[in-house]
């Protein structure tokens, strides 16, 4: 029908405008950040992003009532934090053996991640503090894809949230495998639309 029709070429022209930037316009977008650089900062309610200074900060933990610490550089001796460095605090640790490279993929660890990020969330009083070393890159982009993951928010829509708060940088390889999310999900949520528009089919008997 024309009303069917219609709608289509609205939910079209959303999309349009939605549409997953290219990997340096993503870029330049990341580079108009003028915030000053603080240890730790909330970027949506609950969740905080951070560098290593936050993360061995017991005094400052205490004081933002973090209850759950996702280390994204749970490895060697980048951030020398482990779930026994919190011992005197009721937290919940989780770690992430990610490499601030462009060649890590850091994507098999976004559901993961969103998970325990989710989880954490739904817990009473519940603030989770994801970190790496800077604080700019790792962390970053694992937040972001929760974003996208679980508040439905679009790349841009998540670069924009996270960036109003604070200043990040994830590398072009990470940035890469988010664009690669964004498009997995515009798919599914463009499918969706489509399914939802269908006319129902009837069966008739012979």
């Amino acid at each position: 029908s024309d009303f069917l029709d219609e709608k289509e070429k609205e939910r079209e022209k959303e999309q349009e405008e939605k549409k997953t930037p290219e990997l340096d316009d993503l870029q330049r977008l990341l580079w108009t950040q003028t915030r000053p650089g603080n240890h730790m900062d909330q970027v949506w309610p609950k969740i905080y992003v951070g560098d290593f200074v936050a993360a061995r900060n017991i005094k400052m933990l205490q004081s933002q009532g973090i209850t759950h610490i996702l280390n994204a550089a749970h490895v060697g001796l980048d951030v020398s934090t482990r779930p026994t460095y919190y011992y005197c605090l009721p937290v919940t640790y989780h770690g992430i053996q990610a490499f601030d490279h462009p060649a890590f993929d850091l994507s098999v660890f976004f559901l993961e991640a969103a998970n325990f990020i989710q989880g954490a969330l739904e817990t009473p009083e519940g603030k989770v503090l994801v970190h790496c070393a800077m604080g700019l890159s790792r962390s970053a982009t694992l937040v972001l894809a929760f974003l996208m993951l679980r508040k439905q928010l679009t790349l841009v829509e998540a670069l924009r949230t996270v960036s109003v708060h604070r200043n990040i940088c994830p590398n072009r390889g990470f940035l890469s495998q988010l664009r690669d999310l964004d498009l997995q999900l515009s798919q599914e949520r463009h499918k969706g639309n489509r399914e939802r528009l269908m006319p129902p089919t009837t069966l008739h008997g012979k």
